[in-house]
């Protein structure tokens, strides 16, 4: 049987000496080490070999749980993953030894407390949402694109302008102003009309569009509405 100690900061700045010192007068014969790498990370090289490095009777010590697990219900995982192979769990800090029976109690009591913390964060996440509602509030994400918004993209789309304009206009995304245009009645018929336009020409380049009557007409933009260009006329686009 050997023991394996595994030491974690999060950054390179910080000092392993610590835990280092305390693994090494616990007797561990062998440390794997992981700096600069953060608990909340799911790839940390040094404890991949760690746990590659365990065989049956062997104990995994570490500093300090939190040393281990991303998260209790990561730790939880981790050290029953490792009682399936065999192999025990130790902790200095909190003094817990999974090789002994006071050390699975005290383990599995950790582990009953964080479950009852989740449970107790669910049911008062879950009561907030129905006070919420009740008071008529929606959780999510705020609604982009509000009647108002709706109104006047109808409005604009009526005076000519295409869908993706209109959303320009109204600094809201396309695909939202698409999703909520297509209940409305007098704007969906135009809609449709400029998807099969959008499909019919999308080789075309974002300078043209499409006319009512279905040719293309180039975007002129505001500086050629001032007068004609210095240095000759306007160049067509090809």
């Amino acid at each position: 049987m050997s023991l394996i100690g595994y030491a974690r900061v999060s950054t390179a700045e910080q000092d392993l000496s610590l835990q280092l010192d305390a693994l090494r007068a616990s007797g561990a014969s062998r440390i794997f080490e992981d700096r600069g790498v953060s608990g909340a990370k799911t790839e940390r090289p040094g404890l991949n070999a760690a746990l590659s490095f365990l065989r049956e009777g062997d104990t995994l010590v570490v500093w300090k749980m939190d040393r281990l697990g991303r998260s209790m219900t990561h730790l939880l995982q981790t050290v029953a993953d490792l009682e399936k192979r065999s192999v025990g769990f130790r902790s200095l800090t909190e003094n817990i030894d999974t090789t002994t029976p006071t050390g699975r109690l005290v383990f599995h009591i950790f582990g009953a407390l964080g479950q009852f913390e989740r449970d107790l964060i669910r049911e008062r996440t879950n009561a907030g949402l129905a006070a919420a509602a009740a008071r008529g509030r929606k959780g999510g994400r705020p609604v982009v694109a509000t009647q108002e918004r709706i109104d006047r993209a109808r409005q604009l789309i009526a005076s000519g302008l295409t869908v993706r304009e209109a959303a320009a206009r109204l600094k809201i995304g396309k695909s939202a102003l698409y999703t909520a245009l297509k209940h409305d009645k007098e704007a969906a018929g135009e809609i449709s009309r400029q998807l099969e336009g959008d499909q019919k020409h999308s080789h075309l380049s974002e300078g043209t569009r499409t006319d009512e009557k279905g040719g293309i007409r180039e975007e002129v933009d505001a500086a050629d509405h001032s007068g004609p260009a210095q240095g000759g006329g306007r160049t067509d686009h090809t």
